[in-house]
Order: C-alpha cells, then sequence, then structure tokens
C-alpha cells in the first residue's frame, strides 16, 4: 500500500530522472553483467554470476519502490500554500527558546530533504514537532540528544 508524498516539481522531477537511469542504464549494464559471466561457465561455482544477480534483484526492488514513490507522488504548487501554519514545502524561521539566534528551515519530502540547505524532512523529529505550528508558538522537539523548544518566528512559502 503506497502512501501520498508531495514534492516540489524539482523534487519529482530528480525521482523521475533516477528511475529513468535506473531502467535504461543500469538495468542492460546488469544484464550484461550476467551474460558475461554465465559465458564463463559453471554457473554453481561462479561467484561474479551471482553477485551481479544479487545485484539485479537489489536494482529490481529499488525500481519497483521507486515507481510506487512516483505514482502516489503530488506536487505541491509553493502559491498556493497557506502560510498561517506550517506544513510541508513552507520555510519556517525558528529560534530556539532562550537563545538569540534564528535558524530557517524549509520541510520538504524525505527524499528532497538536505540539511546543509536547510531542507528537512516532514518525517524527521523538527519537522513533526513543527508541522501546525503558527508564529509564536512553541515546538517542543524530542531529539536524541534530548527535549528541544523552538518557537515558530516566521512562515513563507
Amino acid at each position: 500500500m503506497s502512501t501520498t508524498a508531495y514534492y516540489t516539481e524539482e523534487g519529482l522531477r530528480k525521482l523521475q530522472e533516477e528511475l529513468h537511469r535506473m531502467k535504461t542504464v543500469d538495468r542492460p549494464h546488469i544484464s550484461h553483467q550476467i551474460a558475461e559471466a554465465r559465458d564463463k561457465g559453471d554457473l554453481s561455482e561462479n561467484a561474479e554470476y551471482h553477485a551481479a544477480k544479487e545485484d539485479q534483484g537489489l536494482l529490481e526492488a529499488r525500481i519497483a519502490k521507486l515507481e510506487e514513490v512516483v505514482a502516489s507522488a503530488r506536487v505541491v504548487d509553493p502559491d498556493h500554500l497557506d502560510t498561517d501554519k506550517v506544513y510541508i514545502h513552507c520555510t519556517v524561521k525558528v529560534k530556539q527558546v532562550g537563545g538569540t539566534m534564528e535558524r530557517a528551515f524549509t520541510l520538504v519530502a524525505e527524499s528532497e530533504s538536505d540539511i546543509k540547505s536547510g531542507k528537512i524532512s516532514v518525517s524527521s523529529p523538527i519537522g513533526q514537532g513543527l508541522l501546525g505550528k503558527q508564529v509564536g508558538e512553541v515546538a517542543e522537539i524530542i531529539t536524541p540528544t534530548g527535549t528541544t523548544r523552538f518557537e515558530v518566528v516566521d512562515i513563507s512559502r
């Protein structure tokens, strides 16, 4: 059973490109490796053949999973986002309670997350803690290092 995931146009395009590459480049490459290994003789003791078959199984599983993700993906138009509350694809500026430093995060689908560029997954502890919050509200976020409290300072697209 697939779950709907929300992506930016760019994020969905990257997933589609990855799926296309796996089908058109990786799959034929592995098939070629299997054929070469098969030509070397006895398959029962052919490590190259067994490794290529295992790679093929892993690739086919990844293709099936990615096809499911792409089929259930929905693109969110940032121009139609409500900025009254924190939702996916919103940029939220937060301040740690008791501190002065502010930090901005954009909430994205898990496959689009990139902490270095400030994109965090909505399924991460911080993302889950911020979802649905309004400006001025405090989110208590439980992380492996303890509980952190962030005040929502601003929400934008």
